[in-house]
């Protein structure tokens, strides 16, 4: 088992990156002056152990392990995804050639079955430091390597075989067959931070004034090669195409869909497409999926480790509803309808 930390990051995301044919990075930032709403949302939760970081739900207990932040196939070849569902929150992100990966972030429960396992990206550095979370990934490119080894952020991966809970999936070929049971990955690692703030900023949801239209479907378009489309029903949001095993469907309260821009991360994946890096930095425009309705707002996260608020269209802060969220991470020139 290796324990990866600590220098600082020197790597400068500068790059313009032409993702399908939509030019990314030479967008600039929506309010990009770094500073975060003055006013607290109404009914701000306010970080404690007694309730969650990732849902602002209250907890039994306060949580004796980390977070832990996991790599997710999300095509065909990696299907079924196992142990989705009992993640307290799910993000999908850009990768290379138009395609997007997700990653489940576990701390209330640990499932002894995850999967299909696949590799980190650069990406996944501003998306994992807010809670102090440990990544777990199949691999890495030596470049993502260098630049998750340079923050001090724990890092285990299937090709070291860091920790423990490793498995092969028999049904699957490399490099869509390796399993991670997080129970036993957690009895081995050294423990590691806890989360010092929430993940969002939480309180009462937009309210009638904020909320832009009501809806029950939503598309969310990341390349003209990967669409993730929403249906709301019985207070929960689900989303197509599903790749979950049969009842692990993970169902979101609340879908949060963030532009952010795109660099190059400075290297081509084995077929030589560019590699993208998503900088969920500073600010930009974001829809709210709640209760039956789309939101529009800003986000604001003036640094990697920041807490993610937002500001309605008319001014007024706004905290998410405690519960699931499903975090979208967005080219610019991306796009969603509702």
């Amino acid at each position: 088992m290796k324990f990866r930390s600590t220098t600082a990051r020197t790597a400068a995301l500068t790059a313009p990156l032409l993702v399908l044919g939509l030019t990314l990075g030479s967008c600039s930032l929506l309010g990009s002056d770094g500073s975060e709403p003055q006013q607290e949302a109404e009914g701000e939760i306010e970080f404690s152990g007694k309730t969650s970081a990732l849902t602002g739900l209250e907890q039994a207990s306060e949580p004796e392990n980390p977070v832990y932040y996991v790599k997710i196939e999300n095509t065909h070849g990696g299907e079924p995804q196992y142990g989705a569902n009992q993640a307290d929150m799910m993000i999908e992100e850009l990768v290379e050639d138009g395609a997007t990966r997700l990653i489940g972030l576990f701390q209330s429960e640990l499932p002894t079955k995850i999967g299909h396992i696949r590799s980190a990206r650069t990406t996944d550095i501003a998306l994992s430091q807010p809670v102090n979370a440990a990544i777990i990934a199949s691999g890495s490119a030596q470049k993502t390597r260098d630049d998750i080894l340079g923050e001090p952020i724990p890092f285990y991966v299937w090709d070291w075989r860091d920790g423990d809970g490793w498995s092969t999936d028999p049904d699957k070929a490399a490099p869509y067959h390796v399993l991670l049971n997080l129970q036993a990955m957690d009895k081995a690692v050294k423990r590691t931070a806890m989360p010092k703030q929430n993940y969002f900023t939480f309180g009462q949801g937009p309210g009638d004034d904020d909320v832009t239209k009501k809806t029950t479907n939503a598309a969310v378009k990341f390349s003209s090669k990967t669409t993730t489309r929403w249906s709301y029903g019985g207070g929960t949001w689900k989303r197509s195409p599903e790749r979950a095993a049969t009842g692990q469907e993970y169902e979101a309260n609340t879908v949060v869909v963030v532009f952010a821009r795109v660099v190059e991360a400075g290297y081509n994946d084995k077929a030589g497409n560019p590699v993208p890096e998503t900088v969920v930095e500073g600010s930009g425009r974001a829809v709210i999926l709640g209760d039956g309705t789309a939101t529009e707002a800003t986000w604001n996260k003036p640094t990697a480790e920041s807490t993610m608020t937002f500001t309605s269209k008319e001014g007024n802060a706004l905290g998410l509803k405690p519960g699931h969220v499903w975090l979208e991470a967005v080219p610019r020139g991306g796009s969603v309808t509702y």
